[in-house]
C-alpha cells in the first residue's frame, strides 16, 4: 500500500503491562497471524471502511472480520482515538452473534482507554 497510513495501530495495555491482543495472536498459528495482520493493515491504509471486513458494534466500537484457515472466523474488537486503531480484544468467532463476554470485554477496555488516554500506550 503506498503513502502513509491514515490510521496508526496501537494495542491496548493493562495498568499491569499485559497487552492482551497481542498474547492472543501470539498464540496463533503464523498463517492466521498473518491474514489478521493483512487486514488490520489494510483498515489502516484505507479508514473508514464497511462491511464486509469491517462492522460498526456500537459508538466508538468496530471489529475487523477475517477468515483463518480451517475455516475459522476471527475478529478483533477496535477503538478510534485520536487518528489511532486501538486493538481491545481478539477471539475465533464460535457463533452467529458475538458473546456479551467478548463485548463486555471490549468496552471495558475501550471505555479504560478512553478515561486515561494514550498514558499506557
Amino acid at each position: 500500500m503506498n503513502g502513509e497510513p491514515l490510521l496508526r495501530v496501537s494495542f491496548f495495555r493493562t495498568d499491569s503491562g499485559r497487552v492482551p491482543v497481542r498474547q492472543w495472536l501470539k498464540g496463533l498459528d503464523e498463517v492466521d497471524r498473518k491474514s489478521i495482520g493483512r487486514d488490520i493493515q489494510y483498515v489502516q491504509f484505507r479508514w473508514p471502511l464497511g462491511m464486509p471486513l469491517i462492522r460498526k458494534i456500537e459508538p466508538n466500537l468496530w471489529e475487523v472480520r477475517s477468515q483463518l484457515s480451517s475455516r475459522r472466523i476471527a475478529r478483533v474488537l477496535f477503538t478510534i482515538s485520536d487518528n489511532k486503531m486501538v486493538l481491545l480484544h481478539g477471539f475465533i468467532k464460535k457463533s452467529q452473534r458475538i458473546s456479551q463476554t467478548d463485548l463486555s470485554v471490549a468496552r471495558q477496555r475501550r471505555n479504560l482507554w478512553q478515561n486515561r488516554g494514550s498514558i499506557h500506550e
